[in-house]
């Protein structure tokens, strides 16, 4: 039955022809703008209660404490998501639709089961891990509450990043776009509801995110229902692959802990943040708003470079593997220096969007101030990181990752940082280890793309317009 199934839907595979510029480019916006969007469910959360609460710096920073943490288990599931995208893409590549169909299928349990599994993790120990980050006993109470709650979501966090990869493996990055758009206003107005008509603060943004995470969760997985492309969603013939189920896992999880492992380093860094007094904390904590929009801007482009290389990979068409390199990295390189520009010129008018107070935003654009213009730098040790994921190299990128990023972080604490005890000795570690990470990352992709052995499809792909 799932054989004849398979007969009557299309491979869909859009990058393997045509302008890598322009393609890269149509894919990207979208994904880039979506991404966004779920970075302003949490910032939102903060905005609202910074201008609808009375005595708001407590509220604020409490909210604010927990974006580390939050990073680490949503930055595992965005990545789960990421590798479920590059394998989707190289079997679409390669045309292979009963490969296709499996991967999609197990992929849905395996992302199902993570998000449970991480939310039991965050609200059982919510308290435990914010107070090893050191939280301020005046944030801590209103933290801990913050972060059960929107650990409820997490189950939808990890269905919308699976129905995102498949998409954007196949092309379509302006569907979960829509759905974001959508939850994503409803959020904020759910945000007003409860903060200004409720008279509840951090627990009603909270409960405001997780409904609509739920909301965009249903929408993607509806969508994958819907199609009649090799990709789609068929319950009637759903197949639970071991073998794909070992590919998924040793390429997603790999990727899961690549993103995770900087939320790990940045832990202690927090930790070396709240040695400050709590209004640094809150304004670094906020500046730290601006850092997600950005890396979440550029990491659109690295989404497109796996995408791009994965189902290229499949084609068998190198030389257009190694242009989806260089042309995402210097889209990256240029978004992430103009967004970086603006924050160090003009960050002063973000962070008036979270508190008018004027020691918060000193210390925010004192962090500024250092990260403006090395954000750039980041391009091109994520993106090759994300190129070695596209020709399904995974785990060596993550142990380099852990030893130039988050090894050689730490070490920065407690000796760099140790030694001086300011915001810019404490910031100034980022820049150093991106360039150390980047070049070990991009000699290790070019070494590892020469040895590789892209496929050739079994039936050549028609090539489509994004």
């Amino acid at each position: 039955m799932a054989e004849k199934a398979l007969k009557n839907i299309k491979p869909k595979a859009t990058f393997t022809e045509g302008s890598l510029f322009k393609n890269i480019i149509l894919f990207s916006l979208p994904l880039m703008a979506s991404q966004i969007l779920q970075v302003l469910f949490n910032i939102s959360d903060v905005i609202v209660v910074g201008k609808g609460v009375e005595n708001s710096t407590i509220p604020v920073g409490a909210v604010g404490s927990t974006s580390t943490l939050l990073t680490l288990f949503t930055g595992f599931l965005i990545g789960l998501g990421a590798g479920i995208n590059v394998k989707t893409a190289q079997y679409l590549g390669a045309n292979k639709k009963k490969d296709v169909k499996e991967t999609v299928d197990t992929s849905l349990i395996i992302s199902a089961l993570s998000g449970v599994v991480i939310f039991v993790i965050c609200f059982t120990l919510a308290r435990p891990m914010l107070s090893l980050l050191n939280t301020k006993p005046e944030l801590l109470d209103k933290a801990v509450t913050y972060f059960k709650i929107f650990s409820l979501g997490m189950p939808a966090l990890a269905i919308f990043n699976y129905g995102n990869g498949v998409l954007s493996a196949a092309g379509d990055t302006k569907r979960p776009l829509i759905y974001l758009t959508v939850s994503g206003l409803l959020n904020i107005a759910l945000n007003f509801f409860f903060v200004l008509v409720c008279r509840i603060d951090v627990e009603g943004v909270a409960t405001a995110s997780v409904i609509t995470q739920y909301i965009s969760a249903i929408a993607v997985i509806v969508r994958l229902v819907r199609i009649k492309e090799a990709h789609r969603l068929d319950f009637k013939t759903f197949t639970v692959s071991g073998k794909k189920s070992l590919e998924v896992i040793a390429l997603g999880v790999p990727a899961g802990i690549q993103n995770g492992i900087f939320a790990v380093a940045n832990i202690f860094i927090q930790v070396g943040i709240n040695k400050f007094t709590y209004k640094q904390v809150t304004g670094i904590n906020t500046a730290q708003n601006a850092d997600t929009i950005i890396y979440n801007v550029m990491s659109a482009f690295y989404t497109a470079c796996s995408t791009f290389i994965g189902q290229n990979y499949g084609a068998g068409k190198r030389d257009r593997m190694i242009k989806s390199y260089y042309v995402t990295s210097l889209y990256a390189f240029i978004f992430g220096l103009l967004l970086g520009a603006f924050a160090f010129f003009k960050g002063d008018l973000f962070l008036r969007l979270f508190t008018e107070d004027p020691e918060v935003i000193a210390a925010g654009m004192e962090k500024f101030k250092v990260m403006g213009f090395s954000f750039c730098v980041s391009a091109f040790m994520d993106n090759s990181i994300a190129a070695s994921r596209g020709i399904g190299k995974s785990l060596a990128p993550t142990i380099i990752v852990i030893l130039g990023s988050c090894v050689f972080r730490v070490v920065w604490i407690y000796t760099v940082f140790a030694h001086f005890n300011t915001i810019p000795s404490l910031f100034l570690l980022y820049p150093v280890s991106w360039i150390i990470t980047a070049i070990a990352e991009t000699t290790y992709f070019f070494v590892s793309l020469k040895k590789s052995k892209p496929t050739v499809a079994t039936v050549a792909v028609p090539a489509e317009n994004n």
